[in-house]
């Protein structure tokens, strides 16, 4: 797996280097700005690309712009976002930019190595991560959408682990169920979400979206 790394705090950049590279990652650059991020992606093509939120010079949005820019320029190109804190606009105008290979960790997941390379793994091949705290905020904040209203405290748990990418059988051992369990709730799902079979769409990444989508909507 060949990494870009995009943080302008040093001590970070080259721990994470160093993390990614003892895991037998191959860091083909890292960059201190947004810049320099896409430059280093358009020259090297890497898998993914690790970037952080804020980055110089007005340490606001840049990160997710070049994020966003990065997919624009090479779409196969898998992207995770690392921020300081839950900024949830933030994970919805990225998240919504795209149906895979993306995500969006908290920092302090890095220093749980075990779930932040399986984050890492699971973005690189196709999938989504999206940090469980981000999930929980979003599902606090997630009102409008009187369809989001019909699902139990189940499917909402199922559909909450979804968000963090998880697959099927993930979501059985982190619930103490069993796979059948788990795709019936997530048939349930797609039924009172009003998502149909004959959709030309993942109706998993839309189901996902839907609410990731709708929490944008919500006031402050």
């Amino acid at each position: 797996m060949r990494i870009v790394i995009a943080e302008d705090d040093p001590l970070l950049r080259e721990g994470l280097a160093l993390l990614l590279r003892a895991e037998g990652l191959d860091v083909v650059a890292t960059a201190d700005t947004a810049e320099s991020a896409l430059d280093a992606i358009d020259a090297h093509e890497p898998d993914v690309a690790v970037l952080d939120v804020r980055m110089p010079p007005t340490h606001t949005d840049e990160g997710v712009r070049a994020a966003v820019e990065a997919r624009r320029r090479r779409p196969a190109t898998a992207v995770l976002v690392l921020s300081a804190y839950v900024e949830q606009s933030f994970a919805t105008d990225l998240l919504t930019g795209g149906v895979g290979g993306l995500g969006y960790l908290l920092k302090e997941r890095v220093g749980r190595v075990e779930e932040f390379m399986d984050a890492l793994h699971r973005v690189a091949a196709g999938g989504t991560a999206i940090d469980p705290e981000v999930v929980a905020q979003l599902f606090t904040r997630t009102r409008q959408d009187t369809r989001l209203e019909r699902l139990s405290p189940r499917e909402r748990e199922v559909l909450a682990l979804m968000a963090e990418g998880l697959g099927n059988g993930a979501i059985a051992a982190r619930l103490v169920v069993t796979d059948g369990a788990v795709h019936k709730h997530i048939r349930s799902i797609f039924a009172k979400l009003d998502l149909s079979p004959a959709d030309r769409v993942d109706r998993r990444v839309a189901a996902v979206l839907h609410y990731l989508e709708n929490a944008r909507a919500q006031p402050r």
